[in-house]
């Protein structure tokens, strides 16, 4: 393997971009494992990992990966049952046309499905169901899709399966599913506040009056498909998240299949094949940029203590290199320094990869995603509400959520 030295840092620096851009503008529609792939068949070529590396690092993110897989099913599966349309038609009937109870319904339904389905099931299955909510109650619609961008990031701290950042960080940290879940409710619980808090005040005036538009009734709850999910949380408690979800992927698509609701290609596709490749090659990728010089320069800065000033050093810099090369590289570098301080400077870096891509598109993948879905809708979001929007809530999301943290850890540690 080469050593590392300016020169590898910057051609693998480069190449690392390059996947970025090419997964951030997928010109032609093209799959992100378009660009990842030749990539990482690259810095294997050019000497910078070996083909060791590259088992040890699918190893590593395959029970990670195969979750996503089946959650992804799973989301899909919940959609093909209505959950998501009974939870829009439940929405409209219970904000009784006062705009201000449907951004509090929307919230509390965009932190539950980050919560239980991931980030990915709120971008994907969730914001379109709030747009068609808000056009039935003829409301603006800004205020709650930009809920549902911020809460798929924000929300997701709560519990291991919320984020793929979260499994990884999850693995890293040797703590119980429970465990996890105790030590980072305050944050998580802090973020969502400060979210309402600022959307109520930013929004104001999309949120004044009410809509005249009378409410359909809800048709029946789709009941199986809420126990599978409800069985399926309560499984992650005991089981390694993949089986759980793996399981409730199985239970709901026979169930779907057997009624109609799907057939096996929206299933396969549900899994997003693609995209999981895209993730094994970008580990890759980022490994080959570690090892080529990033790692000691990163472990030069991140502190590995766990006081209050330390753990917010961590918390900000996560949030900046989410926002420079996206969230997902950055807890991959950001996870081995961590190690040596942790659970507690692990789950800073996980606030800051999380919280983080809040302040601009390109901190995370789901809010691309979020992104492309309002365009395609003729939704184009504004790119400045989004950019203040996120200077009023990003920093004030990571030193509350990351002073709850360190108020938390004694409760694990």
């Amino acid at each position: 393997m080469a050593e590392s030295s300016p020169v590898a840092l910057a051609l693998t620096a480069l190449l690392l971009a390059a996947v970025l851009v090419f997964a951030i503008v997928r010109p032609r529609g093209l799959p992100e494992a378009v660009g990842a792939v030749p990539a990482a068949l690259l810095v294997v070529l050019v000497g910078e990992v070996s083909w060791a590396d590259v088992g040890h690092e699918v190893e590593s993110l395959a029970p990670t990966v195969g979750f996503l897989a089946a959650i992804l099913i799973l989301g899909a599966l919940c959609e093909a049952e209505g959950v998501f349309t009974w939870a829009g038609q439940w929405c409209t009937k219970a904000a009784a046309g006062k705009p201000r109870r449907l951004l509090t319904l929307v919230f509390g339904l965009a932190a539950a499905t980050t919560v239980v389905l991931s980030l990915d099931a709120t971008v994907v299955l969730l914001t379109p169901v709030v747009l068609t909510t808000a056009a039935r109650m003829r409301l603006p619609a800004r205020p709650h899709v930009y809920a549902s961008a911020h809460l798929a990031n924000s929300a997701s701290l709560l519990l291991p399966v919320s984020n793929l950042t979260n499994l990884l960080a999850f693995t890293a940290s040797g703590l119980s599913f429970a465990g996890f879940g105790l030590v980072m409710f305050l944050p998580w619980s802090v973020c969502l506040l400060i979210e309402y808090v600022v959307f109520r005040r930013f929004f104001r005036r999309d949120l004044a009056g009410r809509s005249t538009v009378e409410p359909d009734e809800p048709g029946p709850p789709p009941v199986v498909a809420l126990v599978v999910l409800a069985f399926t949380l309560v499984g992650f408690l005991f089981f390694e998240p993949v089986w759980p979800a793996l399981a409730g992927a199985v239970v709901l698509g026979a169930y779907s299949l057997a009624r109609r609701k799907t057939s096996i290609k929206p299933i396969v596709e549900a899994a997003s094949i693609p995209f999981l490749i895209f993730v094994l090659a970008l580990g890759v990728v980022v490994a080959a940029v570690q090892r080529s010089g990033l790692s000691d320069l990163v472990t030069a800065i991140v502190p590995t203590g766990d006081s209050l000033l330390s753990l917010l050093a961590v918390a900000g810099i996560a949030a900046l290199l989410a926002n420079l090369v996206n969230n997902l590289p950055a807890i991959l570098v950001l996870l081995p320094i961590a190690a040596v301080g942790g659970p507690g400077v692990i789950l800073a870096a996980l606030i800051g990869v999380n919280v983080g891509p809040n302040l601009t598109y390109v901190g995370s993948l789901a809010t691309l995603l979020w992104r492309r879905i309002l365009i395609d809708r003729k939704e184009d979001p504004a790119l400045g509400d989004f950019l203040r929007l996120g200077v009023l809530t990003v920093p004030a999301c990571l030193v509350a959520a990351t002073t709850a943290l360190w108020l938390a850890l004694p409760l694990v540690t």
